[in-house]
C-alpha cells in the first residue's frame, strides 16, 4: 500500500507567542518573520524568540519556517547569508525566499521554500523552481483547480510540495508583480513595505472622461476563504494549506487555525490515503468561526473560475455581520430589534464595547462602537454609542446594523482556549527490585522509568489498584494524554501516591527526551545538475532581479537578457505597476465577453482603457483579454527617483541588464 500523503496546516505568526498558540491550536507548521529581509517589515522577530518558538513546535514534530522573502541589494547579501546560518542554528526548519540570488550563496543545509512573491502560475515555472532546489512552492492565489492540477502533474511529490493560500487578505495583483507602492511612495512591496494603494477609493473614468464609478475601492478584494474547497484542493495536489496573516493578532490566529484544523481533521478521518505532518490532537474551549475576525466578506476567488463578486468595492474595512435594524433613534441612544436567530445559533447577545457599523446612504461604512447596551426584552436592545448620535450620519429607523466586533468573543480568546495532546500508552510492570513504567506514544517512541522499591501488599486490593491507575493517568500538565493504562503486575501492590507520581514524571520526561532525540531536520533538496534552463531566455523588470547574485543565477540557467528590478529605477517611463487577474471592466459589467449574445449590445462594448483617479494620482487600466488580465499602468514619481539616487550613493548597489557572453563568465558590466 502506498504511503499516505501528508497534509500541512501552515499558520502565520506575528511574534513567537502567537506562533506558540498557533501550534497549540493545531498548526502543523508556522511561518514567521526574522530580524530582517521579510516581506512584512513590521513583523520582525529576534533569533532568540524564533528559537523559543522552534523548541515548542518541535515537541509536537511541528515546523517553523522563517520568511526571508524580500529582494535584496548587493550590500544586503552577506547580512542575509549570515542570518540564514543563525536561523539554522536556532532550529528553524525552512526558509521562505523570493530572491534567487540566495541560491548562489554559502547557505546552511536548510530546506528552501519559494515565496508567493516568486509568482508561480505555470507548470514550467513550478518545475523550474523544483529543479533549482526548492522543496515547497506556494502557488499564485489566482489559479483554478485545473491549473493547480496541471502544476501537480509536472512535479515530483517526493521532491516538491504544493502550498496554497486558503484564508486571509488578498492582494489584487499577482504577488511579486505590484510596484505601485514603490512608484508612488518609494516603499516597495517586494522589500516588505507596501503602502496598500489597492485599498484606496478611486473614481473610474472611461476614455471620454465619463465617470463610471465614484469613490469605489475597485482594487480592493474580499478576503480569501477556501473552507468549502479543501477536498477539491487536496485532489488537485495541494499539500500545504496556508493561512495569511503575519500582521494579525492572537485571536485571529487562534480562531482561524482552529477552524481549518477541524476541517482538515474531518477529511483526514475519512481518507486513509492522507496523514498529518505533526503530532497531537487539539481540543478547543470555543467553536471556531471565521466570521468573528476582521474580514472584508469572503470569496473563494478564482478556484472555480472567474466570478463577478470578488471585490470589496464599498469599503476595505470590516463590514461584519447583520444583527438587526434600528427601530428608534433618540438624543443619546438608538434601539435595535435583533434578527431572529437561525438554528442552531443562540439569540443575539450584545456587550458593552461591541463594535457596530452600518452603511450610510452614500455606501460609506460608519462605525458605531457601543459604550453601554441594555436588553429591553423581546429581542430589542438599547444602544448608547461611544460617539455622539449626531455624528452617526444617516442613522435612522430601518437602518440595518452589523456587528464587526464581539467583546464576548474577544474575551474568550484572550484566555487559554486550546489544548494539544499526544496519545500515550502506559504499562506498569514489576522488576526484580521494584517497578518499571513503560510509555509509548502514538508515533511509536518508547521510553521507560524504573523505581527501586520493596513490595508492599495493599489492605484493599481494588482500592489500591484504582488509586495507582489514577496516579499514573495524571498527565494534565504534560504533552500527553493516556490512551490506555496497563497494570501488568503478577501480584497486588500498594504504591504510595508520591512514588507513583515520581515514576510517572520520570517516564514522561524520558519519553519527551526520546521524542527530542528522534527529531530530524527537513532535508535540503539538491538542485538538478547541469542547471535546468529557465523557461524564458529574457527577463524584464517583472523578474525582480535586484543584485548581482540573482543575475548570476539566471545567467547560469540560460537567460540571455536580464533587466534590473523596478526598484533599481532603470525603468522611468510608463510601466505596468500592477498585473491582476481581477478585471475592473468585468466587475462593472463592461467586459466585451459579457456582451456576447446580447442583442443590441454585442459589438458595442470594447476593452478600451479606463482611468483611476485618487486626488492627484491618475492611473490607466489596460486590458489584455487573451489571458484575461488587467494592467494598472503609471510612472514612477520624480521624488522617488531622487530618493533612490541618494540611496544608491549610500550603498554599494550594482544591477545588471544583460547577461555575460557565456553563463560562466564573471566580468559582468554593472548598470
Amino acid at each position: 500500500m502506498p504511503h499516505p500523503h501528508p497534509l500541512e496546516l501552515l499558520a502565520p505568526a506575528r511574534d513567537a507567542d502567537i506562533g506558540i498558540e498557533a501550534i497549540n491550536h493545531g498548526a502543523d507548521a508556522v511561518y514567521i518573520g526574522g530580524p530582517g529581509f521579510g516581506a512584512r517589515a513590521g513583523a520582525g522577530n529576534t533569533v532568540a524568540d524564533i528559537e523559543r518558538l522552534a523548541q515548542h513546535a518541535h515537541r509536537f514534530n511541528a515546523r517553523v519556517f522563517v520568511t526571508l522573502n524580500t529582494i535584496l541589494r548587493d550590500d544586503e547579501l552577506e547580512p542575509a547569508r549570515s542570518l540564514t546560518w543563525q536561523l539554522h542554528e536556532a532550529g528553524v526548519d525552512a526558509l521562505i525566499i523570493q530572491d534567487m540570488g540566495l541560491l548562489m550563496l554559502d547557505l546552511p543545509p536548510i530546506q528552501l521554500h519559494a515565496s508567493t512573491q516568486t509568482d508561480i502560475r505555470t507548470p514550467a515555472k513550478a518545475r523550474f523552481l523544483q529543479d533549482a532546489g526548492l522543496s515547497q512552492i506556494v502557488l499564485a492565489r489566482e489559479l483554478t483547480l485545473a491549473q493547480i492540477a496541471a502544476i501537480r502533474d509536472v512535479l515530483d511529490p517526493v521532491r516538491c510540495n504544493i502550498e496554497f493560500f486558503v484564508h486571509g487578505a488578498l492582494c489584487v495583483a499577482y504577488s511579486g508583480q505590484c510596484y505601485i507602492s514603490h512608484a508612488h511612495t518609494g516603499r516597495s512591496a517586494n522589500r516588505g513595505d507596501c503602502s496598500q494603494a489597492c485599498r484606496l477609493p478611486y473614481q473610474v473614468k472611461d476614455a471620454q472622461g465619463r465617470i463610471i464609478a465614484h469613490d469605489a475601492h475597485v482594487l480592493s478584494m474580499k478576503d480569501n476563504n477556501q473552507s468549502l474547497n479543501l477536498a477539491p484542493l487536496i485532489d488537485a495536489g495541494v499539500r500545504s494549506f496556508k493561512i495569511e496573516g503575519r500582521y494579525k493578532d492572537m485571536g485571529y490566529v487562534k480562531n482561524i487555525t482552529a477552524h481549518y484544523r477541524r476541517l482538515l481533521d474531518d477529511i483526514l478521518n475519512t481518507r486513509p490515503d492522507l496523514t498529518r505532518t505533526s503530532d497531537g490532537r487539539c481540543t478547543f474551549s470555543f467553536t471556531p468561526d471565521p466570521e468573528q475576525n476582521f474580514n472584508r466578506a469572503f470569496t473563494d476567488y478564482f478556484v472555480h473560475g472567474r466570478q463577478i463578486d470578488i471585490g470589496a468595492f464599498d469599503s476595505p474595512k470590516n463590514p461584519g455581520q447583520p444583527i438587526g435594524h434600528v427601530t428608534r433613534v433618540d438624543a443619546d441612544h438608538f434601539d435595535l430589534l435583533a434578527d431572529a436567530p437561525k438554528a442552531p445559533s443562540p439569540a443575539l447577545h450584545l456587550s458593552n464595547g461591541d463594535g457596530l457599523c452600518y452603511y450610510d446612504l452614500q455606501k460609506n461604512l460608519i462605525g458605531a462602537q457601543t459604550n453601554r447596551v441594555q436588553a429591553l426584552g423581546g429581542g430589542v436592545w438599547r444602544i448608547y454609542p461611544k460617539d455622539a448620535l449626531h455624528t452617526l450620519h444617516d442613522l435612522r429607523k430601518g437602518t440595518i446594523i452589523n456587528r464587526n466586533r464581539s467583546m464576548d468573543w474577544a474575551r474568550t480568546l484572550e484566555k487559554k482556549s486550546a489544548e494539544r495532546r499526544i496519545g500515550v500508552w502506559l504499562r506498569l510492570t514489576e522488576t526484580d527490585d521494584g517497578l518499571q513504567l513503560i510509555a509509548t506514544d502514538e508515533q511509536g517512541h518508547t521510553a521507560s522509568a524504573h523505581m527501586v522499591m520493596a513490595h508492599t501488599a495493599p489492605h484493599n486490593e481494588a482500592d489500591a489498584l484504582e488509586k495507582l491507575r489514577h496516579a499514573l493517568a495524571r498527565l494534565g500538565d504534560t504533552l500527553f494524554v493516556a490512551i490506555d493504562i496497563g497494570i501488568d503486575l503478577p501480584r497486588p501492590w500498594f504504591v504510595p501516591a508520591s512514588q507513583a507520581n515520581a515514576l510517572r514524571r520520570a517516564a514522561v520526561a524520558a519519553l519527551e527526551s526520546a521524542r527530542a532525540a528522534a527529531w530530524q531536520r527537513l532535508p535540503r533538496a539538491a538542485p538538478i545538475e547541469p542547471p535546468t534552463p529557465y523557461p524564458d531566455d529574457a527577463l524584464t523588470y517583472l523578474a525582480n532581479v535586484f543584485n548581482h547574485a540573482a543575475r548570476d543565477f539566471y545567467a547560469r540557467h540560460g537567460v540571455k537578457v536580464i533587466d534590473a528590478a523596478y526598484e533599481s529605477h532603470e525603468k522611468t517611463d510608463e510601466a505596468s505597476l500592477m498585473i491582476t487577474k481581477h478585471c475592473v471592466r468585468y466587475a462593472l459589467s463592461l467586459c466585451p465577453k459579457q456582451a456576447k449574445g446580447i442583442t443590441g449590445v454585442q459589438g458595442t462594448v470594447r476593452a478600451e482603457p479606463l482611468h483611476l483617479i485618487n486626488g492627484k494620482e491618475k492611473l490607466t487600466l489596460r486590458f489584455d483579454c487573451k489571458p484575461y488580465e488587467m494592467h494598472v499602468v503609471g510612472k514612477i514619481k520624480p521624488g522617488v527617483l531622487q530618493r533612490g539616487t541618494r540611496e544608491a550613493a549610500e550603498h554599494a548597489l550594482r544591477f545588471y541588464r544583460t547577461a555575460p557572453a557565456t553563463p560562466k563568465m564573471n566580468n559582468e558590466v554593472g548598470l
